[in-house]
């Protein structure tokens, strides 16, 4: 029999508090030992009660919900889920969340927090999430994120691309649960003429604009969120938007991206089996894919459709993926042809790029 997840709610507003362990505790494998109206208060009951996940607000009395992840992990690292408004300010928050440690976060109804449906699809998600948490490793936090980030870019790579500046290669990255921080670590260390990059994140319509703005700030490549027609360039970073699919298709210049709102691909749009299969279709042997943290197993038809073709597949491997299901599923389609650390990744792609002719 699987082991409940208990669940720890920190929220200042007890409506929100009320509404969120009632619609957790509508899961069986879940929970709710507890609530908490702030970070101080959820010290204690942290300590007394030691809950598998947490569930944290953002804007809170007497000390931030950012702040007091940045605590936690520091001292005591607990998967947690952030619980955001969907608002500008919200979106920048949830990344900042990200960055200090949060596995994943959800964003509150836009309305009313009582407004059922919109409820019903927060609750939902929010119990989908809670469960990949409860297996994401956290434990090594504190030394992952002293080992692999650095200021800038003072760890970009200097291995030059073969065959000039890389014009019809082409890296697919796809990620899910931690990829956040895993693209940001494997795009910083890519010098300016790394041939052209598209990257699937699982992540809501809206946010996906601020991640690649924050990309962008610690790459020498041009990273922007993807528009229908754009051109794929060497140096250039393509983020799918979200909700919506982005393929490769051939250009007379190369290869562009079409970006579409069709129907959703194992309950994600965008979805990095969407992507992978027009790479693998259009570029075949001079592309690398890329499969990194997260839950599920999006991208491993895809990835096997790339291996197919001739391309390059590799996965990032158990002990530095935050949640290893989408790399582990990858592996066990046969799609992968080596599992590589996190800290690796960039490396190795760029020795593929060189052997691809």
């Amino acid at each position: 029999m699987a082991r409940v997840i208990r669940v720890l709610v920190i929220d200042d507003s007890s409506l929100v508090r009320n509404i969120l362990a009632q619609g957790l505790s509508m899961d069986s494998g879940i929970e709710v030992v507890g609530t908490a109206p702030d970070p101080l208060v959820a010290q204690e009951r942290i300590a007394r009660l030691k809950p598998d996940v947490i569930t944290l607000d953002v804007k809170m009395p007497r000390m931030d919900g950012v702040e007091f992840l940045k605590l936690l992990m520091a001292e005591n690292p607990i998967p947690v889920v952030m619980v955001s408004a969907y608002t500008s300010a919200g979106q920048k928050v949830a990344l900042d969340a990200l960055e200090a440690g949060a596995v994943d976060f959800v964003t509150k109804p836009s309305t009313d927090v009582a407004a059922v449906k919109e409820l019903e699809e927060m609750l939902g998600e929010l119990r989908i999430k809670i469960r990949a948490a409860s297996r994401a490793n956290v434990s090594r936090w504190k030394s992952w994120k002293e080992k692999t980030v650095s200021p800038g870019t003072e760890n970009i790579i200097k291995t030059r691309v073969s065959g000039g500046v890389g014009r019809g290669k082409i890296i697919a990255i796809g990620a899910s649960t931690g990829g956040t921080e895993a693209i940001k670590k494997i795009i910083r260390d890519f010098p300016i003429e790394t041939p052209g990059i598209v990257i699937v994140q699982h992540m809501p319509a809206g946010f996906t604009k601020n991640f690649a703005e924050r990309l962008n700030s610690v790459s020498v490549m041009d990273v922007k969120e993807a528009v229908s027609d754009e051109s794929i360039l060497p140096g250039k970073i393509l983020v799918a938007p979200g909700n919506f699919h982005m393929e490769v298709i051939r250009s007379p210049d190369g290869y562009k991206v079409v970006c579409e709102k069709t129907e959703k691909v194992k309950g994600h749009r965008p979805s990095v089996d969407v992507l992978m299969r027009s790479v693998a279709k259009c570029a075949g042997i001079r592309a690398v894919g890329v499969i990194l943290t997260g839950m599920g197993s999006d991208g491993a038809c895809g990835a096997l459709a790339m291996k197919s073709a001739g391309a390059r597949v590799i996965a990032q491997d158990k002990a530095s993926s935050l949640v290893f299901g989408m790399p582990h599923a990858a592996l066990k389609e046969g799609a992968v042809e080596r599992l590589v650390p996190l800290e690796q990744i960039s490396r190795s792609i760029m020795t593929f790029l060189n052997g691809i002719k």
